[in-house]
């Protein structure tokens, strides 16, 4: 039997609408694990934000990965080993901050020591949807009196926050900015990401692979969002979400059920189980 590698975003994949792992779903994974396929999760979440699903689904134990920052780090969660890092430098973030500022955006990024509070830097307020991101990630949120001067550190990513309808132009603009040393994404509506170039998904797991022991061919990605079409379309095997965006169900192999319908379980059971 040749090991594969299941790789799932968080949210709108994994988890359902409550935010949360259906019992048939995670019965699913433990079947796939005690196989000896290996999961990863891969979100754009801070690495903080995923134990919750780490512990869930005994990945430690397993032998699974996470993929967090959207590909900037990747860890062995039975080990606790980096097993890949690349950050963004911090002489990005005032040029990025002043953009923000100019056009009336949200920014955030991260507590370099996340044992310190708040977790979740604001340079400019506490946005509807920085707060959901904290929310999400079960972290604490305050605004950075200091920004500029107290993320003195490379750092993993920068969040900026923007009006659904206006971000697909910031993100454009943003990327013609910085493009040549940052890689600007978007994956939600309001959510615009921007990591160290070369940063996504794809590229990361390209580089892990071979460490893990798994061929690209594999590979078995799920995904919902914009940021996750780069793996996707790299995988062995393409799955989209019955509610993804329709630009990744464009690149799919496979279209599965919804994450409020088990999708992820419907993925297991039809490429792994039988």
């Amino acid at each position: 039997m040749e090991k594969k590698l299941l790789v799932l975003d968080i949210d709108g994949t994994l988890v359902n609408d409550k935010k949360e792992i259906t019992p048939r779903t995670k019965e699913a994974l433990f079947q796939v694990m005690e196989r000896g396929h290996s999961v990863m999760i891969a979100s754009g979440r801070p690495t903080p934000g995923v134990q919750k699903y780490v512990d869930e689904l005994k990945l430690a134990e397993y032998g699974g990965y996470v993929l967090t920052y959207n590909g900037a780090r990747v860890q062995d969660c039975s080990t606790g080993k980096e097993l890949y890092e690349k950050k963004l430098s911090n002489s990005l973030l005032r040029p990025i901050y002043e953009y923000a500022e100019a056009h009336d955006l949200g920014i955030i990024t991260y507590q370099q020591d996340m044992t310190k509070e708040p977790q979740v830097l604001s340079g400019r307020r506490l946005d509807e949807w920085i707060l959901l991101e904290a929310r999400i990630n079960r972290l604490t949120a305050g605004v950075c009196e200091n920004f500029l001067n107290y993320v003195n550190y490379d750092i993993y990513k920068i969040l900026l926050t923007a009006d659904p309808e206006k971000s697909g132009q910031y993100m454009k603009e943003l990327q013609e900015m910085f493009g040549a040393s940052a890689n600007v994404m978007r994956s939600e509506a309001f959510f615009i990401e921007v990591t160290a170039r070369n940063i996504d998904k794809a590229r990361t797991l390209k580089k892990v692979i071979g460490p893990i022991g798994v061929s690209q061919s594999n590979t078995i990605c799920c995904g919902d969002a914009f940021n996750d079409i780069t793996m996707v379309e790299y995988a062995g095997i393409g799955v989209a979400m019955g509610n993804a965006k329709p630009e990744v169900k464009a690149v799919a192999d496979y279209i599965t059920a919804s994450n409020e319908e088990d999708g992820i379980a419907e993925v297991v059971e039809h490429f792994l189980l039988d």
